[in-house]
């Protein structure tokens, strides 16, 4: 049920990412993989600001939101960069 619930939020959050820095997502495995590594990069920025890991302890909001704050960081680097 874990990797349902990974892969849900991780096709939400690129989605989210993706309307928010480019205004249209990148179809389902695109925008799978930029949730995913969202997900990466928003869990790294918050335990640069002391937050404990955010999986276990908070239900799927919380988690789409982290992912969604690094998805958006990801694009905007990677826009950055390209």
């Amino acid at each position: 049920m874990q990797i349902i619930a990974f892969l849900i939020v991780g096709i939400v959050s690129g989605w989210l990412a993706g309307e928010i820095v480019q205004g249209g997502g990148f179809g389902l495995v695109g925008n799978l993989i930029v949730g995913i590594i969202g997900a990466f990069v928003g869990g790294f920025i918050l335990r640069l600001f002391g937050q404990k890991e955010t999986a276990d302890n908070n239900g799927i909001i919380v988690n789409i939101l982290v992912s969604v704050l690094g998805a958006v960081v990801f694009l905007f680097l990677l826009n950055l960069i390209f």
